[in-house]
């Protein structure tokens, strides 16, 4: 059953005061959700990630120690060279076909 000792004014005020926040939060969320605002931060963070590992490669070029290497600079170096390994089997395999 309801609370009938409460004050209309004051519930409405309250539901009023729901239906802001509510609102608010809803913003902030399509905001953050959106498919640009997410975009730009995947690009962002790859960036930075691509500066790591390029820094991670000046040092391993430089010869310096390992432990100051981003975690991801071994798997991107692999990467890289299967990806390099693939294109040139690849244009061999075409050349041989002509």
């Amino acid at each position: 059953m309801a609370d009938k000792t409460r004050d209309p004014a004051v519930i409405e005020s309250e539901i009023e005061r729901t239906r802001d926040d509510l609102a608010r939060s809803i913003d902030l969320l399509a905001d953050r959700l959106s498919p640009k605002r997410v975009a730009r931060r995947g690009m962002a963070k790859a960036k930075e990630e691509a500066g790591h590992v390029a820094a991670d490669i000046g040092a391993m070029v430089r010869r310096e120690p390992a432990d100051r290497r981003s975690p991801l600079t071994g798997p991107v170096l692999i990467g890289a060279g299967l990806v390099a390994t693939t294109v040139a089997v690849s244009l061999l395999l075409r050349r041989r076909r002509v």
